[in-house]
């Protein structure tokens, strides 16, 4: 058990409903991050996994679409002789 503040409980809720959570699966989540655990020893639920990639999907409408020429090796390489 944790003693917040009220207004950082108010924007811990916020943050974990932002993220698909309920707030004490997204405040674990923080303390582990914080903690440093090593990546592996812990592993997302599905529904975390698919909250967590509809929240980076929320906004690629908005990344420019690039000409396919972008990706010549002639464009990658054109600073190099």
């Amino acid at each position: 058990m944790i003693d917040l503040k009220p207004e950082v409980q108010t924007e811990l809720s916020r943050q974990a409903a932002v993220h698909g959570l309920e707030i004490g699966a997204y405040a674990t989540s923080l303390l582990e991050e914080a903690a440093h655990v090593p990546v592996g020893s812990s592993k997302l639920s599905q529904s975390q996994l698919d909250n967590t990639l509809r929240a980076l999907a929320q906004f690629s409408h908005k990344i420019p679409l690039l000409p396919d020429d972008a990706f010549s090796r002639e464009n990658l390489y054109r600073d190099h002789d």
